[in-house]
């Protein structure tokens, strides 16, 4: 499993994720429990999940977390704006290195407010 979320997340992409996955609260008030399943390797799974065009139900236990775990940490991460934060960063970092090439950018004109009527 190692290998695969390696794959999946490098480690140049973690150092970037980390700077922006909230940090996680690891004492359980009921104490006990489970091991709360890793931040990277629940990132794999999701990148998996976007990629593969595998459904939550469908995850193969190698990568570790349940579908229910992997599916709350995506939707915790949804509404915490992980994910624009993710982007940003990666972008600032491939800016700064020189690696866009902005002549090849496209603007989504449905995703952007016209100003002054359109006009």
């Amino acid at each position: 499993m190692k290998d695969l979320v390696e794959r999946l997340v490098p480690d140049e992409l973690w150092v970037l994720c980390r700077r922006v996955v909230p940090p996680t609260e690891v004492k359980r008030p009921q104490g006990g429990g489970r091991r709360r399943a890793g931040d990277r390797e629940t990132l794999a799974t999701i990148i998996f999940v976007a990629t593969s065009g595998c459904t939550w139900r469908q995850l193969p236990p190698v990568f570790g977390p349940a579908w229910p775990t992997v599916y709350r940490r995506f939707a915790q991460w949804s509404r915490e704006r992980v994910w624009a934060r993710l982007h940003r960063v990666v972008l600032g970092e491939l800016g700064a290195r020189g690696e866009l090439d902005w002549s090849r950018c496209a603007i989504d004109s449905v995703s952007v407010r016209a100003t002054k009527g359109g006009h």
